[in-house]
């Protein structure tokens, strides 16, 4: 086991449903960090020369639901670390009619109805910008590694965040296409508000596994989230990757 005073990180990586097992295949050291909201736990990727944080969203097994995950740990963690900058990937329901399963968003807002409070700050006043929601340079990396990996995505949207773990009625559906939305999950929104307030530039692939309830034309079901984010994986992992070097030259040219 390594603690923070003998390790570094330069970018910060979460795996969701179906790239955290990935992730795990890469290798790397076993990392606990402590910190004030808990321990996250993680693997040290060297990975050409970068180290890179591995974590898995859900844990191992996806053991940890949408709703439970310790988002302002794994934020305070990469603070710890010294890292400037933590990738993303997201399952989620497309509220566009055009974007089937396999499309990806690189989302550059959010709409945040999850009612999870989530903060690093709950016990100081401490009032955040987000004027940018999502990263620049991270979605910016994100969109020049997924056009040098020849991988299209659609540049913007609004992610709509949700507290699940259930899914969504109908006409929740509707609410959210009619107040803009682009597509709905459970997590991206929560990661990005602790990420924006630890000082994390942050950014999120969020990978179409299905329409939304009430464009659907058939029950949602967990199945078709694993079994489109498995045949979505190998393409996220290289984005991820590819998009880590891009951001550790950015900020080293700082």
């Amino acid at each position: 086991m390594n603690y923070t005073r003998v390790v570094k990180a330069d970018v910060g990586i979460i795996g969701g449903t179906g790239i955290g097992e990935r992730l795990a295949t890469l290798g790397g050291v076993a990392v606990h960090v402590p910190t004030a909201f808990g321990i996250s736990q993680g693997r040290m990727l060297d990975y050409h020369g970068l180290s890179i944080f591995l974590m898995s969203r859900h844990s191992s097994g996806h053991t940890v639901p949408p709703h439970r995950v310790n988002y302002a740990a794994m934020a305070s963690a990469l603070r710890t670390l010294g890292a400037s900058c933590c990738l993303a990937t997201a399952a989620v329901g497309s509220l566009d009619d055009t974007a089937g399963p396999g499309t990806i968003f690189v989302c550059s807002d959010f709409l945040d109805v999850s009612g999870r409070q989530t903060t690093l700050f709950s016990n100081a006043v401490q009032h955040t910008d987000f004027s940018y929601p999502m990263g620049v340079t991270s979605r910016e990396a994100l969109l020049a590694a997924a056009d040098s990996e020849d991988i299209h995505v659609r540049d913007g949207g609004v992610y709509v965040c949700v507290n699940g773990p259930r899914y969504e009625t109908p006409h929740e559906i509707s609410t959210f296409r009619q107040w803009g939305g682009s597509v709905v999950g459970m997590t991206a929104a929560s990661e990005a508000i602790c990420m924006q307030e630890a000082g994390i530039d942050y950014a999120c692939l969020s990978i179409v596994t299905n329409f939304a309830s009430g464009i659907s034309t058939s029950p949602l079901s967990h199945q078709e989230v694993v079994e489109q984010m498995d045949r979505s994986g190998d393409a996220a992992v290289r984005v991820l990757l590819a998009a880590a070097a891009r951001l550790n030259q950015a900020f080293t040219r700082r």
